[in-house]
């Protein structure tokens, strides 16, 4: 029960951050421009706080099996 409900407040806090950062899409590309920028106008910001999060949330669940793995013993 304990997995379920930790693995619950994760997804939804992470549905919840998505949902806050998201981000309208770029203006469209004006076709008289010389030169586009150099790759693209992708927005980096909002992949990477998602990628920390993750890492946050891996090394979390590392540190708290072997936390109760040495207490077990």
């Amino acid at each position: 029960m304990k997995k379920l409900f930790s693995l619950v407040l994760i997804t939804g806090f992470l549905l919840l951050s998505l949902g806050a950062i998201s981000q309208p899409p770029p203006p469209p590309s004006n076709p008289s421009d010389p030169a586009p920028p150099v790759g693209g106008s992708a927005p980096v910001g909002s992949g990477s706080l998602v990628l920390l999060t993750l890492a946050c949330a891996y090394a979390s669940r590392k540190v708290y099996v072997l936390k109760t793995e040495a207490d077990t013993e």
